[in-house]
This record gives structure tokens, C-alpha cells and sequence, in this order.
């Protein structure tokens, strides 16, 4: 399940070439790991849902 704080990939490789979600004030959020500072997407909670049910095909 989601939190309010970061969470990081559990795919992410040892290069830290990876992304972190959150859920927050009903949207999750996606941000790149390695530049926190940068701009973050946001997407709505069903469309979150249906890109991992598309990524487990």
C-alpha cells in the first residue's frame, strides 16, 4: 500500500537509476530517485492501478 512518504522501486537496480511513488491528497505522485528536486507526475490513483496491472501482463 501507499504512504505519504517516498517509496522506492521494487525494481530498482544497484545504479540508482529508478523512481519512487507516493500517495498523496488522492493522487500518486512519481518522482526520479536520483534528481528529488525534480518536477514530479502526477497521475490519478486508477490510472496508477491500471499501468501495474498492464506492467504484470
Amino acid at each position: 500500500m501507499l504512504t505519504h512518504t517516498w517509496r522506492k522501486s521494487s525494481r530498482s537496480g544497484p545504479n540508482g537509476a529508478c523512481v519512487e511513488v507516493r500517495l498523496a491528497s488522492g493522487v500518486v505522485e512519481i518522482r526520479d530517485t536520483k534528481l528529488a528536486q525534480s518536477p514530479i507526475l502526477r497521475t490519478s490513483q486508477a490510472d496508477w492501478l491500471s499501468l501495474l496491472h498492464q506492467e504484470g501482463r
